[in-house]
């Protein structure tokens, strides 16, 4: 019997899942610059306008929760394309809006919709390859989706100044049409998940502390990482009295050294294995930002220093990101659907209540912010005292997973 095409030649498969999701993320980053002009386009109010952002991102967590059910009972391929096309019908009529209240109301629709590829991506990847491979495409799969926050906004701002604030939803809803138009074309060069051997959904995964110990590890890293991003533009601009030039500094060397570590995960997985590489990753990032929070409450106020103390905090999780999302879809025993959309909501919800939490002190500085970004940082580093996955699976002191195998792949027939 042949090997499957979506084995055989995995990279045109891993193209068509990362646009999918890259188009998910751009439905935020890309419409940003256009988001302070709304209220004078469309009426409303300034804060109304914010609802336009908000709205996506109370949708896509539902879209996440929906598509990992549905993930988990129907073959992903189609819910893909389908998705796909319903999220470019969404962004066509939302491009036509005639009200901010009726946008706000379409990006809600829009957010759940473009929230699939996010969901099915680690499950196809992972039916793609073998363990050491699949951490290496998780790499580059994370550090393509971290290109998309720095980059999008750009494009927005010149879509924004050629065609106005249409022009932005126009282009995606295109896109995304194409994409789902691609996915039918080359459907059988997917994998084929296979549905979920077993019942329980989201419920047993809430109650499987190896699941929850990779789950909320990545979302406590990574949540301490977006809090202490969301909020330090205005801790720069504000109390240490920096520029926008200063924070896009701290910005692009984040980015930078996340992906350098993300690249270098699949290295280092191999090397230490899964659990060394996770923890280390998870203990730099925390050192980092204790590090942070150290510079701050000594006074300091540097933007320079500042991008420096985010080098291991951003090398650190590009360093566990790939292994620590590939083990948490690996926990959840083959609903990789379901598992990777509440490792997804995870990430979501603890970045939300950061930022939440954080905004009230903003006006204190450094200090307030490298805290609550260094406690949920600490966090991150206890959630791994739960019950590892390779002493239930019983794999090698290395830290290798793989006495757990992936889902089968298998093409369709038709």
């Amino acid at each position: 019997m042949s090997e499957p095409p979506a084995r055989r030649r995995p990279a045109l498969a891993f193209a068509l899942i990362v646009a999918g999701t890259v188009l998910g993320i751009a439905g935020t980053d890309l419409v940003l610059p256009a988001v302070p002009g709304l209220p004078e386009a469309l009426g409303g109010t300034p804060a109304a306008a914010q609802l336009v952002l908000a709205a996506f991102v109370a949708g896509s967590g539902v879209g996440l929760l929906l598509f990992g059910e549905l993930g988990a009972r129907f073959d992903q391929r189609s819910l893909l394309a389908a998705s796909l096309l319903l999220y470019a019908g969404l962004s066509a009529a939302a491009a036509a809006a005639p009200s901010l209240d009726s946008l706000v109301a379409l990006r809600l629709l829009q957010g759940a919709a473009g929230s699939a590829a996010a969901v099915f991506a680690p499950g196809m990847i992972r039916a793609m390859f073998d363990e050491a491979r699949a951490v290496r495409a998780m790499g580059l799969f994370g550090s393509i989706e971290s290109l998309v926050p720095a980059l999008a906004p750009i494009i927005g701002v010149w879509l924004l100044s050629i065609g106005g604030w249409r022009l932005s939803f126009e282009l995606i809803a295109v896109l995304s049409l194409l994409l789902a138009a691609a996915l039918v074309a080359l459907r059988r060069r997917l994998p084929k998940v296979a549905p979920v051997p077993h019942g329980g959904g989201y419920a047993r995964l809430l109650r499987d502390p190896v699941f929850l110990r990779y789950a909320l590890s990545q979302a406590l890293s990574l949540g301490a990482l977006l809090t202490f991003v969301f909020g330090a533009p205005a801790v720069i601009v504000g109390p240490m009295g920096g520029t926008l030039t200063d924070f896009i500094i701290v910005q692009v060397a984040g980015i930078a050294f996340f992906i350098l570590g993300a690249n270098l995960a699949g290295r280092l997985t191999a090397r230490f294995g899964a659990e060394r590489t996770i923890l280390g990753g998870t203990a730099l990032s925390a050192a980092g930002m204790l590090a942070m929070l150290g510079y701050a409450l000594a006074g300091g106020g540097d933007p320079r220093l500042v991008a420096l103390l985010a080098v291991p905090v951003n090398l650190g999780f590009g360093f566990r990101g790939p292994p620590g999302f590939y083990l948490a879809v690996l926990a959840s025993r083959g609903d990789d659907s379901r598992g990777a959309a509440l490792t997804i909501l995870f990430i979501l919800l603890t970045a939300a209540a950061g930022t939440a939490a954080a905004a009230p002190f903003i006006t204190g500085g450094l200090a307030p912010l490298a805290a609550f970004a260094a406690a949920i940082s600490a966090a991150s580093v206890a959630s791994l005292l739960l019950p590892r996955l390779e002493a239930q699976a019983g794999s090698s002191s290395a830290g290798t997973v793989s006495s757990i195998q992936p889902p089968p792949s298998t093409l369709d027939p038709s």
